[in-house]
């Protein structure tokens, strides 16, 4: 099974997403959205960049 991301209304009524690894593990979490179709396109987005994304020591 692969991970999942959820879209959910937080308690000050923005829309945020998180990334849930299969064994229910939460591996990240997004900023507070406006609307929900911010939240869907911030999700799309780490859908297309995250694959190729190096990694770096800071």
């Amino acid at each position: 099974m692969a991970g999942k991301f959820e879209l959910y209304k937080d308690k000050k009524g923005e829309f945020r997403w998180r990334l849930v690894a299969p064994n229910g593990q939460t591996i990240a979490t997004s900023e507070g959205y406006g609307s929900k179709e911010s939240a869907k396109n911030g999700i799309e987005s780490v859908k297309k960049n995250a694959p190729g994304a190096a990694v770096v020591e800071v």
